[in-house]
């Protein structure tokens, strides 16, 4: 059963991360023998790779899987270009790992990296998580019906915004929610903005009409009533008081399932023992107490994949995303 984030979330990731150092680029020294290692952030603290990194690796300090504790490094810049770079760069490191996603993939395109999420050392997919249709508490659109009819009649005069940058999982969704009801892509108006912070000022400013992201980012307007949220991506639909009935997409006849995932990846060249040392341990992790609970709180679905079943997933999501921006002449 999925589960909206609740109140709890945040008490959870900070009971859970209590221990954990902040910084934000300063490496550490670590002997021959050092069990300690690095996680790199590939967005600022507080975004979706920083709870769902934050909450891993505590869990696992907090079970002691690794022997050691974690620095958490925030690598900020060009939708985790930065960070993807970096790990690139650490080349046969074996005491550093990363977390990234479906973002990661298309700001990878979006700015011409040489590199794929697969040239690093993929480790594991931990989660996926929902998007949700959202709009200001004023808006003329009730229900996702209404916003579709609207939509369809005139596709220019509906401005919708996402917390990602082209390619990333708040852009493709829009863009792929368009051509389900029959809308030309290029013909949607995607403003992007910095995160679910400046996208909820946008929508409540009325700068845009809809809103697209991770339903999670948006407790507080959504409790308060400022927001109202339309539908949800996934198969299912979400619980919990601030969720009320949504639908999912499917419920109004509209033939679209879409999640954003996050992973965790190794830097490229390390040893296959220690790939699968480090994949021993993010299973480990996974099947803790800790962990469900986290899951649970947070309203992400337990959708967990190593190996070799893993690679193949990072292929077809990278295809997923080339697809659509060659659809939209954004390659």
């Amino acid at each position: 059963m999925l589960r909206q984030r609740t109140r709890r979330t945040a008490a959870t990731v900070v009971a859970l991360a209590s221990t954990l150092l902040l910084p934000t680029g300063c490496g550490v020294t670590r002997g021959a023998a050092s069990s300690d290692m690095t996680m790199l952030i590939p967005n600022s603290p507080g975004g979706g790779y920083d709870q769902t990194g934050r909450t891993a690796i505590a869990v696992m300090e907090e079970s002691d899987i690794t022997g050691g504790s974690f620095e958490v490094t925030n690598v900020i810049g060009a939708g985790g270009s930065v960070a993807m770079a970096r790990l690139m760069n650490a080349e046969g490191d074996e005491r550093t790992m990363m977390t990234a996603g479906l973002g990661v993939v298309g700001s990878l395109y979006s700015f011409a990296a040489p590199y794929k999420l697969q040239d690093a050392t993929p480790l594991a997919q931990v989660i996926e998580d929902q998007e949700g249709v959202l709009v200001p508490a004023d808006s003329p659109f009730e229900t996702i019906d209404d916003l579709v009819a609207a939509w369809q009649d005139d596709p220019g005069s509906i401005v919708v915004g996402g917390g990602s940058s082209p390619g990333g999982p708040d852009h493709l969704f829009p863009m792929q929610l368009a051509t389900a009801i029959d809308i030309d892509a290029r013909d949607v108006r995607y403003v992007p903005y910095d995160g679910g912070g400046p996208l909820t000022s946008a929508l409540l400013g009325n700068k845009i009409d809809v809103g697209f992201s991770g339903v999670g980012e948006f407790e507080g307007p959504l409790s308060e009533g400022e927001l109202r949220l339309l539908a949800v991506s996934g198969e299912e639909r979400l619980e919990g008081e601030i969720i009320g009935d949504a639908p999912t997409l499917q419920e109004s006849d509209i033939d679209l399932v879409f999640t954003n995932w996050r992973g965790v990846f190794a830097p490229p060249g390390i040893s296959d023992e220690r790939r699968d040392e480090l994949i021993a341990m993010l299973e480990e992790m996974h099947d803790t107490p800790e962990w469900q609970q986290a899951l649970e709180d947070n309203g992400w679905i337990d959708e967990f994949k190593t190996g070799d079943e893993f690679t193949t997933f990072l292929q077809e999501q990278d295809e997923r995303v080339a697809t659509t921006l060659e659809e939209l002449d954004l390659l």
